[in-house]
């Protein structure tokens, strides 16, 4: 058997090594239950900052308060049929000789793993279990004889699923940075036969914050890990993960997309899952959910934040057991959907704040990509706004052919805080109102240049989309729909942006 990630050390603190009685309790049985469940908590936070070579010693110090024990260590299985791993450390464990049975709470045996050394009187040892595979095993050593019992086995059963979580991510983590590593290469190779962004016809820019990320795109999309986007809003997640999907072995099955904000969230499990005739009250017919419509290509969540508390249970449960069932129908359903999913909030926070589920998170951020703001990319934006110039000429049969150096300059400039698809919006107004070949870009469009030493303080994102939203609907006179209404400028359909509306309180005033 091998280490996770590194050689993970046998942690023995000395004060664990003085003479007492194990199963004693300095607490009552409710307090003891209330600190483990303290613990727990505390032992999600820990793990989901702590590096590799700290695993083992963080979960000692956590757990010390609340149990007896003298030794602690992990063991992870090698690769099947023993092949090499090479993203994982090696060790000899032949001085670990005989073996010990694990046991579930029931009692009933599990596995065999390797034993303590013989010093170690009583020993407990529970498996790491993640998407029904085994990766290994937790144990614990007593230097007397006595017993784990039925509270303690049940509650290191609670701790061993949280590092089950870690261990395979960090499995996951490794084995990317492996192939990166072996990809290198040949990756130089194709920089110098081929146009850098060959692989992203969709995706204009060629800053190296850019190229950055298409790299990390390039190197992730061939496997089936989940990859968790995050970005402000507008910079083109949705782009990244099409890009993500069209260049892995699924690009030949659906990409189905669903914005969560989007949904009410008394409809999102319907969407999500499907529901049989009769679910409730307004279900007149079978519907199919996103996750079976996916089935052997990719389905991206964006938004993901915005999912409710009570529906994520069931979307850890798709993540682990790759089932589900329809809303009103005991049937259990099988998908084999790759996840890719988006955010412009801090998930991390949201679960000190217990807004997000913490193994929930775990699963979904085994890969993060971070889009860079345009902000960061200025150097695209020439490019971008090129682009979006013969896109919308094109459409609306005009012939702009120019933009000055003044005009190019202040768009530069700016700070968008809508990013891409604020520049979009703005170069479309750009074109509309343009005479001659000469772009005219409205000298009121760009009022926050980012120079060096000014006064302006940035918005909050929830702020510049408010504000950004006001604004069109004031320039379409309130109009939401139609070729000239406010959904169709800002790329939304006339429900979402009503839904956007509502959320960020954006009333029509009366007249």
């Amino acid at each position: 058997m091998m280490p996770t990630l590194v050689e993970f050390k046998r942690t023995t603190p000395k004060h664990w090594l003085e003479n007492k009685p194990h199963g004693g309790s300095n607490t009552t049985r409710l307090g003891k239950f209330e600190k483990r469940c303290e613990v727990l908590l505390r032992l999600s936070r820990v793990l989901a900052s702590a590096h590799s070579q700290d695993f083992v010693t963080n979960i000692a110090a956590a757990l010390e308060p609340v149990l007896e024990f003298d030794v602690l260590d992990i063991m992870i299985k090698p690769t099947p049929a023993g092949a090499a791993n090479p993203y994982l450390g090696s060790r000899d464990f032949s001085c670990w000789p005989g073996g010990n049975q694990v046991t579930a709470g029931d009692g009933s045996p599990v596995a065999q793993a390797p034993a303590f050394p013989g010093h170690i009187k009583t020993q407990h040892s529970i498996p790491l279990i993640s998407r029904g595979s085994e990766l290994g095993f937790l144990m614990l050593g007593r230097f007397d004889e006595t017993e784990f019992n039925k509270d303690e086995i049940e509650f290191l059963s609670q701790v061993s699923a949280q590092v089950a979580i870690l261990v395979d991510n960090s499995i996951a983590h490794r084995h990317i940075a492996y192939l990166t590593e072996r990809l290198a290469p040949q990756s130089l190779y194709l920089e110098d036969a081929v146009p850098s962004d060959s692989n992203f016809k969709e995706i204009i820019g060629r800053s190296s914050a850019l190229r950055s990320l298409l790299q990390q795109v390039e190197t992730v999309a061939t496997t089936d890990s989940t990859v968790l986007i995050y970005g402000e809003t507008g910079t083109g997640k949705e782009l990244i993960a099409r890009a993500l999907h069209n260049l892995s072995a699924r690009r030949k099955s659906p990409f189905i997309k669903l914005n969560c904000a989007a949904i009410p969230n008394g409809l999102l499990e319907s969407e999500l899952f499907g529901h049989e005739r009769g679910a409730f009250t307004s279900a007149i017919a079978q519907r199919i959910g996103r996750f079976e419509m996916a089935n052997r290509g990719t389905i991206f969540l964006d938004e993901i934040g915005e999912i409710p508390l009570e529906l994520q249970p069931k979307l850890l449960r798709v993540l682990q057991e790759r089932e589900f069932e329809r809303l009103g129908s005991s049937r259990t359903l099988k998908t084999d959907a790759r996840l890719i999913t988006a955010t412009n909030r801090d998930l991390s926070g949201y679960v000190q704040e217990r807004k997000f589920r913490s193994d929930l998170f775990y699963r979904l951020n085994v890969f993060p990509l971070q889009v860079p703001p345009l902000r960061e990319r200025r150097e695209d934006i020439p490019l971008l706004v090129q682009h979006f110039v013969k896109s919308f000429s094109r459409l609306m049969n005009k012939n702009v052919e120019s933009v000055s150096k003044q005009a190019m300059d202040a768009l530069v400039s700016y700070s968008w805080p809508g990013n891409i698809r604020e520049l979009e919006n703005v170069i479309e107004r750009a074109v509309i109102i343009s005479r001659g070949p000469a772009l005219q870009v409205p000298a009121g469009e760009l009022k926050r240049p980012a120079a060096a030493g000014d006064n302006w303080k940035p918005q909050t994102l929830q702020e510049a989309e408010r504000a950004h939203i006001l604004a069109t609907l004031k320039k379409t006179r309130w109009v939401l729909a139609g070729p000239n209404g406010a959904a169709l400028r800002l790329g939304l359909t006339r429900q979402t942006l009503q839904f956007r509306m509502k959320k960020l309180g954006i009333v029509r005033p009366s007249r």
